[in-house]
């Protein structure tokens, strides 16, 4: 198997651009994943055709029954699978690092622009990162991330449906073959079938346990997303009842449309009390009159 430590590298940058159900994930993935295959599953493997052995001596029968049994060896279905599930993880961590690039020159844009005399301070601010450079996920980086843990429980799905299909999740000590050139249907035997049973069975398990969290992340960070809406609700409807709550810009105007109402209703109470005397005043004249 080829050295990990290019994608380990990769991957690594991640953990501080995602959530915390993500470095988990990323911890499951390191350590369930790539360590054991490296470690212990490749050398469960390693004897994995010379060991298999046909109860015939027709030249090329074991290996067309090999090739028929194993289409593709486990250990490369399993390095196929972790690459396509980090695919999607190393496509957001591009767009990560291209936000934080591009907020970065805005922050020295303004920086230069405080030290020139006189400047005045013009451009957008940054919205994903702080001076820090830690990200906030939100706006097109949730839409970025969210899309590729969609693509996560995709690709996860489709390998552990696939090795169900190609393999099965238990290896059988026996395979009858019956493919050419086999003189007749030979019995096949595979070496340390109980061994590769355990480690399929483990990865398995880790396969799920990495959708699992897939999934709750997907969950997590839209009700994360619901809930800073609600918040934002709840804060209009306060501001809007309570001015005060308001920012100066919004206060001044809102007593100043107080004050102008307050006016008006003063102009129409004088008119009315000014229309009343005019009316006194006429009767009093038509009853002189009489």
């Amino acid at each position: 198997m080829g050295d990990w430590g290019f994608l380990s590298t990769l991957l690594d940058k991640v953990q501080s651009h995602s959530t915390v159900i993500g470095k988990i994930w990323m911890s499951v993935l390191f350590l369930f994943r790539i360590m054991v295959l490296g470690a212990g599953a490749e050398s469960v493997w390693g004897d994995e055709q010379s060991g298999f052995i046909c109860n015939t001596q027709q030249p090329g029968c074991e290996n067309v029954c090999y090739d028929w049994v194993f289409p593709i060896s486990h250990i490369r279905f399993w390095v196929l699978q972790i690459i396509f599930v980090s695919t999607p993880t190393l496509v957001y961590l591009a767009h990560a690092l291209h936000v934080i690039h591009k907020e970065n020159k805005m922050r020295e844009q303004k920086q230069k622009q405080k030290q020139s005399p006189g400047g005045a301070m013009k451009g957008k601010e940054p919205k994903y990162t702080d001076e820090k450079g830690k990200v906030t996920i939100k706006g097109n980086l949730l839409g970025s991330y969210l899309t590729q843990l969609v693509f996560k429980i995709i690709i996860e799905a489709a390998f552990i449906t696939g090795q169900y299909y190609l393999y099965g999740f238990i290896m059988v000590p026996m395979f009858p073959c019956s493919k050419k050139p086999c003189p007749f249907t030979v019995e096949c035997y595979m070496s340390r079938p109980t061994e590769k049973t355990i480690f399929i069975i483990f990865m398995l398990a880790v396969a799920c346990v990495s959708l699992l969290l897939n999934i709750i992340e997907v969950f997590y960070l839209i009700c994360s997303r619901l809930r800073r809406r609600s918040r934002r609700g709840a804060r209009y409807l306060n501001s809007s009842e309570n001015p005060a709550s308001l920012p100066d810009s919004r206060q001044k105007m809102t007593e100043e449309a107080i004050k102008q109402n307050k006016l008006n209703m003063g102009l129409e109470n004088s008119h009315s009390i000014g229309g009343g005397l005019d009316g006194a005043k006429e009767e009093k004249q038509l009853l002189n009159t009489h």
